[in-house]
């Protein structure tokens, strides 16, 4: 249990709250379930120019990492179409990869496909079914996707000026606001009660707010005096209790409560917004392919972790579809920002390519 870990190590309430957050970021899971120390441990294990458990921003957004990593591999003699969605993975006569079908009608041929959409939607969605083995089908449809995250991207006419911390007169950034900052992470108490509430269906009523400031360390990203304000906030669950949806009201009440908190630790940030998207667990799903809205393409619970990645016997990036490999977050190690599963997944198919 992370509790007990934390208690081992430290004193301090607030500073036991605010760690307990990477142990739950994206995860269904308050700091007392079993296991989300193991969470923890995957978002503090990296490092970032030497510092180990160092983060950093990335210069123009995080879409900026995408387009590096795009022009690194046209520089290779990649070739990438954006906005082709993928229909299906087309098979040979003996069940194997040869390619995929785009929903334009396009088939484009290869000896190798590597897919780093989520397990269901490669396996559940993208293959014909009768081509895999039932009991691994049964264990993707059995993974855990369920996720308590609802993103809010902010634009406001100034900084957020907390009450524990002011603003200086000139309005300039000070060391914080370069910072990752907690909200309602005073106790870990708290986190447990925002996971109670979502577990009976209902959005936090005090939320676990992660704010972070993007634009003070990166100025091109909002106009002069203005600021972008990233809020990852949990716990919204994905399917409200009684089977109310995630309609345009109650996606405006949740934020209203993110915001009512926000304000009572930063008083005037309501009347500095002059916009907002919010992006609920279903929105995540519909725009960005994340199965239940998480982030790592199903959780990152011991039950679904190492040799059982996605399922047992299928860790290690292939498939059950001859040159069918998986290279995204829903593959080992997990997810995060790391690359990790798609560096082990190339390896493999370059190896295995050698001898077709």
């Amino acid at each position: 249990l992370l509790g007990q870990i934390l208690d081992h190590w430290f004193e301090s309430e607030p500073l036991k709250a605010t760690l307990a957050t990477d142990a739950v970021i994206g995860a269904m899971a308050s700091p007392h379930t079993p296991g989300s120390g193991y969470v923890l441990l995957h978002h503090v294990m990296g490092e970032l120019e030497g510092r180990r458990g160092a983060w950093g921003y990335v210069a123009g957004g995080m879409g900026a990492l995408s387009q590096a990593i795009a022009h690194a591999a046209s520089a290779r003699g990649a070739h990438i179409f954006a906005e082709k969605a993928v229909c299906h993975v087309l098979l040979g006569r003996d069940g194997e990869a040869q390619g995929v079908a785009l929903q334009d009608g396009t088939e484009v041929r290869s000896k190798l496909v590597l897919s780093n959409a989520s397990p269901h939607i490669t396996f559940l969605e993208l293959v014909p079914q009768e081509h895999l083995p039932k009991d691994f089908v049964q264990r993707i449809r059995q993974v855990d996707t369920r996720s308590p995250v609802t993103k809010i991207n902010v634009a406001v006419d100034r900084l957020p000026s907390f009450l524990a911390a002011p603003n200086a007169r000139d309005g300039q950034p000070l060391p914080h606001h370069q910072c990752s900052i907690h909200l309602n992470c005073e106790e870990t108490q708290l986190l447990h009660q925002a996971f109670t509430e979502a577990t009976h269906g209902q959005p936090s009523s005090r939320p676990m707010i992660e704010l972070c400031i993007p634009s003070v360390l990166d100025p091109g990203l909002a106009p002069p005096g203005c600021h972008v304000v990233s809020l990852f906030t949990q716990y919204t669950p994905s399917v409200l209790a009684g089977g109310q949806s995630w309609d345009e009201q109650a996606r405006n009440a949740y934020a209203d409560t993110v915001f009512d908190c926000i304000e009572d630790y930063a008083p005037g940030f309501k009347a500095s917004v002059i916009g907002r998207d919010i992006l609920t667990p279903p929105d995540l799903e519909r725009i960005f392919g994340l199965p239940g809205g998480n982030i790592f393409h199903g959780g990152m619970s011991l039950d679904q972790l190492y040799f059982a990645r996605p399922a047992p016997s299928y860790s290690g990036y292939r498939s059950p579809i001859p040159g069918l490999y998986l290279c995204g977050s829903g593959a080992h190690p997990g997810g995060g920002v790391m690359g990790a599963a798609g560096r082990n997944a190339a390896q493999v198919a370059i190896k295995d390519f050698r001898h077709l």
